[in-house]
């Protein structure tokens, strides 16, 4: 018998919520580790030793975050089920020396993170919000959440041509945000404002990592407010779904026969190399602790890797009307139509014939529907953490995720149902 849903539009209604809550990775993962805490889960450090007593436990490294929840009658060998998916988005962050400007204009040095839309960061209110690290080596959120900069476009009265050739931008020359008037570039200003608006001391902040946003807030859409617009659906849908399925997971009452685990890395939007992203060591490292932790051997561990399977959650695209052509013309994923599973026999994504059965069971086990995507055969695929979480951790691997249209643009589009779609069907795979 298919389980009843769990969640319906007013998970929607928190993902937005969640999502204008969000503007870093630091954010997001300080917002996820808010919503455990209130479940009941408990920070662990992962400079303590570590016990193997159950419920929930999460860890913190910079912008990631990996939580899991032990039942009471957990063996040092049960595999886990995992939700994987990342906190980063495409944008523009500050360099380390960040104050400059020409021609009566003060201006802000950026960098581009990722691979955002560029065209999508023009005429935008910009905010700015991410971490501060003070002499101490502590850290500080930062987010100045108001109309502070902007990128302004050339009129077209400038560039004739850009109606005929399209636009084109240098990314160092033309993506530098303005944020005020004047003649002297003061080195340390924007710094000295952020520790300002933090209610910092002048002078204590020693790095940042910075970023900037759209202020504009996530909104329903349409006559029948059937969409959502919104910033960093990619991937914060995900990580908003996995921590509502962990959370209902531990705290539903049903006997659990694996371990539930969410983890959400940074830097997958540039690769995922670094000591918080996927291909990093952060998962295993997690894993085998809370193994040993509850007196397991190397043997618990190769078994519970064995058993283990992650479902790797990231946003893929809905057929876009005005370019029907750029899609597989038998595979047309539509918003509103229930997750998709994302296929790529190239190994661009770690789906595989196994991983489907397991993703449809999920599916119906909360009665939601579900859609497959692939690439058309002229079109490079993209790729997501699941390969990376495959290959290096030898576990099996499913690519699923929501269809959206606007990746990567500064405000991308999903179907107002999906959300709750893809939180019912996770909750329903980290309970079977």
């Amino acid at each position: 018998m298919s389980a009843p849903a769990r969640f319906d539009r007013g998970h929607t209604d928190d993902l937005m919520s969640f999502l204008a809550a969000s503007p870093s990775p630091y954010h997001a993962v300080a917002n996820t580790a808010e919503r455990l805490e209130k479940a009941g889960f408990r920070q662990v450090a992962e400079t303590d030793a570590w016990d193997g007593t159950s419920g929930g436990k999460y860890l913190l490294r910079g912008g990631a975050i990996v939580a899991w929840f032990v039942p009471e009658d957990a063996a040092p060998h049960t595999p886990f089920h995992i939700i994987g998916a990342h906190t980063d988005s495409p944008n523009l962050r500050i360099k380390p020396r960040p104050d400059s400007g020409a021609h009566g204009w003060r201006q802000v040095a950026v960098e581009i993170y990722g691979g955002p839309l560029l065209n999508s960061w023009l005429d935008r209110d910009l905010g700015l919000a991410g971490r501060l690290t003070l002499r101490d080596g502590s850290t500080v959120l930062a987010d100045v959440d108001r109309p502070l900069l902007r990128v302004p476009q050339l009129a077209i009265h400038l560039d004739r041509t850009v109606g005929t050739d399209g636009l084109k931008l240098d990314k160092q020359r033309h993506l530098q945000p303005v944020w005020g008037l004047g003649d002297d570039v003061l080195d340390g200003d924007l710094i000295a404002f952020l520790e300002q608006e933090a209610g910092l001391e002048t002078g204590s902040v020693t790095g940042w990592d910075l970023m900037t946003y759209p202020v504009e807030p996530p909104a329903y859409l349409g006559r029948d407010r059937e969409l959502v617009a919104g910033p960093r659906m990619d991937n914060l849908l995900s990580v908003h779904a996995g921590v509502a399925a962990l959370v209902a997971a531990a705290t539903s009452g049903a006997e659990l026969t694996r371990i539930p685990v969410l983890a959400a890395f940074d830097h997958e939007e540039n690769g995922s190399q670094s000591d918080t992203g996927a291909d990093g060591p952060l998962l295993g490292t997690a894993l085998e602790r809370s193994v040993f932790a509850r007196g397991g051997s190397y043997e618990d561990r190769a078994r519970a890797f064995a058993g283990t399977v992650c479902l790797s959650s990231d946003t893929g695209h809905a057929v876009h009307p005005n370019y029907a052509e750029r899609h597989d013309p038998t595979h047309h994923p539509r918003v509103n139509g229930g997750p998709i599973l994302k296929v790529n026999v190239n190994n661009r994504y770690a789906t595989d014939g196994s991983g489907r059965a397991v993703f449809a069971a999920a599916c119906e086990r909360a009665d939601v529907p579900f859609q497959s995507f692939v690439s058309n055969n002229s079109m490079p695929c993209g790729t997501t953490i699941g390969p990376i979480t495959a290959a290096r951790h030898g576990i099996r691997t499913v690519d699923i995720g929501v269809a959206i249209l606007s990746m990567h643009s500064v405000r991308e589009l999903c179907g107002a149902d999906d959300p709750f779609h893809l939180a019912n069907a996770l909750t329903a795979f980290l309970e079977g």
